[in-house]
């Protein structure tokens, strides 16, 4: 059982103004039938080539990077690039020893796991001190006055040198999408003081955790009109956000998705520009909606067969 189904209407990225638009005449090479009958036939061969290995429904495999925030952190600036680049500071003593194992929840059973310790979890979690600020310490504390010679020279600046504060640290868990659909994950939960989110790092030990399998796309070329996926932005039921990888000049950027029992794939497809342009990838947002909840099926992309994953935040 499968399902084909194109999303129409979505902002492009450029479009000339002699462009036709989908749908004004009889669809002709290169028009929006063709390319849809495109993404239909490549999805059909990724769906039909597609053997996970045994891990994929018995092991823990995540699809999503193991730092995960739980709640809203409400970012500013300045937090925000903090917590992308893995900036901290520690404020509390981290609880000594390894924990003995832990319990991964699956909705369809439980797998016992081996856990990290508190100090390996947050040596992970840092990835170093912000470049210094003229001006500021290298934390969140009071700002400078506006004037004078210790005033920040721009908001560039302010944004580029606080680290996020650690306060607290205990054992506990998130929730983390893995092949087997969503799981409570046993996590190192750290409260910070700049964000209203805890910051979560699961706490799984690297020899629990199986590889994603490598792809086989189809042998056959991938049309030149085909985008791929890179990622999921996020899933809310049937609502499924991924981003696109698209061209500075493409245009008719249209997400499509088929649907089977067992899997979902994902792609899209775009008029190339044939002037000059630059070979920069630009991430396209876009939505799709699924017949039935995602659940714990896959997202392939239609170009490289390959499972998505869940972007960071």
């Amino acid at each position: 059982m499968r399902r084909i189904l194109a999303l129409l209407g979505l902002p492009l990225l450029m479009v000339s103004a002699g462009c036709a638009q989908a749908g004004s005449g009889p669809a002709g090479p290169g028009q929006p039938t063709d390319r849809h009958q495109a993404f239909e036939e490549r999805a059909e061969a990724v769906a039909q080539q597609w053997r996970p290995g045994a891990a994929w429904t018995t092991g823990y495999v995540p699809l999503q990077e193991p730092t995960v925030l739980v709640g809203d952190p409400e970012f500013t600036e300045e937090t925000k690039l903090a917590f992308q680049a893995g900036w901290y500071r520690q404020q509390v003593p981290l609880p000594p020893g390894k924990p003995g194992d832990g319990t991964i929840g699956f909705a369809d059973g439980e797998l016992r796991v081996p856990l990290i310790s508190a100090t390996e979890a947050y040596r992970q979690l840092d990835q170093g001190d912000p470049p210094p600020c003229p001006g500021r310490p290298k934390g969140p504390s009071i700002p400078p006055p506006a004037d004078g010679p210790d005033a920040p020279v721009s908001s560039e600046a302010q944004v580029s040198c606080v680290p996020l504060t650690v306060t607290d640290v205990e054992l506990g868990s998130a929730t983390v999408r893995t092949t087997r659909g969503e799981a409570q994950v046993p996590a190192w939960l750290f409260t910070v003081e700049e964000i209203n989110a805890v910051v979560a790092r699961a706490a799984v030990a690297a020899d629990a955790i199986g590889a994603l399998p490598e792809p086989v796309p189809p042998t056959a070329p991938v049309p030149p009109e085909l985008i791929s996926a890179q990622d999921i932005e996020s899933v809310d039921g049937t609502t499924l956000n991924v981003r696109l990888g698209v061209g500075s000049c493409d245009t008719e950027i249209t997400p499509l998705v088929q649907e089977h029992d067992h899997l979902v794939v994902v792609g899209g497809t775009a008029v190339r520009s044939t002037g000059i342009c630059d070979d920069m990838l630009k991430l396209e947002p876009v939505t799709v909606t699924l017949r039935a909840p995602l659940g714990a099926r896959p997202v392939l992309d239609v170009v490289s067969a390959a499972p998505l994953r869940l972007a960071g935040n």
